[in-house]
């Protein structure tokens, strides 16, 4: 069971890692005229490029990582960066964005709810009667921020219904690789607490170099011979286009990560899955902020409700199986 001061860091680094995850729903904004897919494989080509001089300054702690570590961090680099996010783009190119923001707003809950049955003997288990108000009170509050956009959903009447479905097929699948992430992520910190956070996500961001440039070379030769009107490579803002993803590669990307290994290593995964509310609590101040608009009175409620999950959350405590007998 970690130790009350632990509950407190680690709530600090995910809270911090949300904050610059958030960031990521901006780019999207201010590069309205981008493919989703050219950003995600642009975003993950700067992280990695980012983490080579980190890689650098930190060879000789990235040289104890095994064969079976640099494995590790190709298969989460590949299914949590750029798989999760080229369902979520090609989610969001297909149904829009409410839809699939509905449906990633559900990863707290799926996290939770996966971790609490998977690792009950590693972190203990939050007994489901402690567990269900935080996740009821998570749920009704992304179901009452993303109510306005639902309502204008089902009063478009060009709607397609079949390319809608097909959009929340590609959700379901972000969510299932953002599911897999964290609880693997997870295990493998556990399993090394005498690893460093920063050598583990500079080694991801390294991971990840050789998939994104692979994957932005293989949409530069598809769009050159489909005849694609987008100026390859840097289309037509390159100066802001470069800027955004320096910058979220370093923040979003590299620090983020770096703040969530830090808190999955002191926090059980229970709990930690939970605090990804975080990220959507930051991307709609970012979102507010951008418009230069407050909140309707439906989305401040699902926030407070979002947060009044979280605190229930952490007010919890799992038990060990021995905790649970002498109940």
């Amino acid at each position: 069971m970690p130790h009350r001061a632990a509950l407190v860091t680690g709530t600090l680094f995910a809270l911090a890692a949300g904050l610059t995850w958030g960031l990521v729903f901006v780019a999207p904004l201010l590069l309205a005229d981008y493919p989703p897919a050219l950003l995600s494989f642009a975003r993950y080509l700067a992280f990695g490029l980012i983490a080579l001089p980190l890689a650098w300054l930190d060879r000789r702690r990235l040289k104890m990582l095994t064969r079976a570590d640099w494995l590790e961090a190709l298969k989460l680099a590949l299914v949590g960066n750029l798989v999760y996010y080229l369902f979520l783009a090609s989610a969001i190119q297909h149904a829009g964005a409410p839809l699939p923001t509905m449906i990633i707003g559900t990863l707290p809950v799926v996290i939770a709810v996966t971790s609490n049955l998977r690792d009950a003997k590693r972190d203990g288990r939050l007994p489901w009667r402690r567990l269900a108000p935080s996740l009821a009170l998570i749920a009704l509050g992304i179901g009452l921020v993303n109510q306005a956009e639902l309502a204008h959903l089902r009063a478009d009447p060009t709607a397609d219904a079949g390319r809608y479905a097909l959009g929340a097929l590609f959700a379901v699948g972000a969510v299932v690789c953002w599911t897999w992430y964290p609880i693997r992520n997870a295990d493998w910190l556990r399993a090394h607490p005498d690893r460093s956070p920063t050598v583990w996500a500079t080694a991801q961001g390294m991971a990840t170099l050789p998939l994104a440039a692979a994957g932005f070379a293989g949409y530069w030769l598809v769009a050159a011979v489909g005849g694609s009107a987008f100026e390859m490579p840097l289309g037509p803002q390159p100066a802001r286009f470069v800027g955004l993803m320096l910058a979220i590669g370093l923040l979003a990307s590299w620090l983020g990560t770096l703040c969530w290994n830090a808190a999955s290593q002191r926090l059980p995964t229970t709990l930690a899955g939970q605090l990804i509310v975080f990220e959507t609590l930051a991307a709609l101040a970012y979102a507010f902020a951008l418009r230069g608009t407050a909140p309707d009175l439906a989305t401040a409620a699902g926030i407070a409700l979002l947060v009044a999950g979280v605190v229930f959350a952490l007010r919890g405590r799992p038990e060990t199986p021995a905790d649970a007998r002498a109940a």
